[in-house]
């Protein structure tokens, strides 16, 4: 990543230097390791890794070594969970060593230390889960159905008339409905400065913020002293991330405060907060909150609401089955809302069905915290390879196809109403807003299958556009 010329020279010799110092230092570990692919010296399986999508490289290795694999990148070892069996039986029934994280360093360096996902296992993670689940448990997201409810009816208007990409729209709602419940900021139209500084920080995380790409700087720590002018690509933006980290932290959070103040603030998370605390509140926690509920939901939400449209144009059967379903529990003349949800059981099984089908982060790390069990070594990442878990035609046969009936009895019902799907993480590290997530992604489609029906598209010649599914790492194409 390094950009100059006398970097490039010295950067060989310095890695010879480690790599002969790490060779006279070898590990030893009591247990064996789980099996996986030969790593070369120093560099490990580096080299074998695809950086922009290691689930798929993860997933492959399984194939040849199992369903927990291990392997190591610059000196770090991991050890990669394939099985959503394997994983519950670890990572939520001995959740007490399983919940840790490494310190990412490239998460620090980027000013996103308060990352919910990516915070150590201890005081700074309790509190703001403590404050996590208490803004946005099931029972206070239940406040928000109407608002949910209307910005799913502007959506489908919007997709209706459309002219352009309708990934624009998709993540607009998204974005838009988390702004508007947590700082009751109306971020419709063009031009939201916040918007667009939300987003680019996310632009800048999602290809920074990565143990693979943090191995590089645990390895070579001296890169942090480096100027800025050194590097290229994602990591020579990590200034300009401190930067908008620090803006997004403050401003609408201050806007909040000085609404209350003179008492035009629109009912929000973080109003909500703010009107119940008392003088000793932890406003710096509910600062951090605030801002990932928007980090950790818009590239998830959006990223399963394009899933869904996708999987409704590809099984036309599956949308007919779920529009009937709509037009006989709420009727052709009224718009289905989240009320309405324990009598549409097809739906939920659509939607946990988008979740499994094209998990919207394919990749989840825990870190081995205290000590040694099984054959792993402390200190190795373990990850919850939720791409492979997907797919596993053990637990999901024909695992491939697009099919809501694995999730419902024989007579149609939900085969478990409150299962908690891997997709939200395990043990204590169970994502705390996936009330709200849930929400925001039931109401939209229903709101799209209650209205519009979702078809190809036709060329000039008004034949049918046939459709690749195609991901891109960060969102759905």
């Amino acid at each position: 990543m390094l950009s100059t010329h006398i970097l490039a020279v010295g950067i060989p010799c310095i890695i010879a230097l480690v790599a002969a110092l790490r060779l006279t230092r070898r590990r030893v570990y009591p247990l064996p390791l789980p099996p996986g692919p030969r790593p070369l010296p120093f560099l490990g399986n580096a080299l074998q890794l695809d950086s922009e999508r290691p689930w798929l490289t993860y997933t492959a290795w399984g194939k040849t070594y199992g369903k927990i694999i291990h392997s190591r990148v610059l000196g770090i070892d991991f050890i990669t969970i394939n099985s959503e069996t394997i994983a519950r039986e670890l990572l939520d029934k001995r959740s007490a060593i399983y919940s840790d994280r490494p310190v990412i360093r490239t998460n620090e360096l980027s000013g996103l230390y308060f990352n919910t996902l990516l915070l150590p296992y201890g005081e700074a993670l309790r509190r703001q889960r403590k404050i996590f689940h208490q803004v946005f448990r099931a029972e206070v997201s239940i406040l928000y159905h109407d608002i949910c409810s209307r910005y799913a009816n502007e959506l489908v208007i919007n997709l209706l008339n459309a002219t352009s990409d309708l990934q624009e729209e998709t993540q607009a709602y998204t974005a838009s409905l988390i702004m508007a419940v947590t700082y009751g900021r109306d971020t419709r139209g063009n031009g939201d400065s916040l918007l667009a500084r939300a987003n680019e920080l996310l632009d800048i995380g999602r290809h920074v913020i990565s143990p693979e790409k943090a191995a590089i700087f645990t390895a070579f720590p001296f890169l942090e002293k480096l100027p800025v002018w050194c590097f290229s690509g994602a990591f020579a933006l990590m200034e300009r991330s401190r930067e908008l980290a620090q803006q997004l932290l403050n401003e609408p959070f201050n806007e909040v405060k000085a609404q209350m103040a003179n008492g035009t603030a629109s009912h929000s998370v973080v109003a909500d907060f703010l009107s119940q605390a008392d003088g000793n509140a932890d406003e710096e926690t509910m600062k951090e909150i605030a801002l990932m509920a928007y980090m950790g939901g818009i590239d998830t939400t959006t990223s399963a609401l394009r899933t869904f449209l996708l999987a409704m144009l590809l099984y036309p059967d599956v949308q007919a089955r779920a529009r009937a379903e709509i037009n006989q529990v709420v009727g052709h003349d009224k718009m289905p809302c989240l009320d309405d949800r324990p009598s549409l059981p097809y739906l939920s099984a659509i939607l946990r069905e988008v979740l499994r089908w094209y998990p919207p982060a394919p990749l989840g790390s825990e870190w081995y915290m205290r000590h040694q069990m099984m054959i792993f070594t402390t200190g190795a990442v373990i990850v919850g390879n939720q791409w492979a878990m997907s797919r596993d035609e053990d637990t999901y046969p024909d695992a491939s196809r697009f099919d809501p009936s694995r999730h419902l009895t024989v007579d149609g019902q939900l085969t478990d109403p409150f299962a908690n799907l891997f997709v939200f993480g395990h043990g204590r590290r169970v994502c705390p807003g996936r009330w709200f997530a849930e929400n925001t992604l039931w109401t939209a489609a229903a709101a799209v299958l209650a209205v519009l029906h979702v078809d190809h598209a036709k060329d000039s010649n008004g034949d049918r556009i046939e459709v690749k599914p195609e991901y891109t790492t960060g969102r759905a194409m």
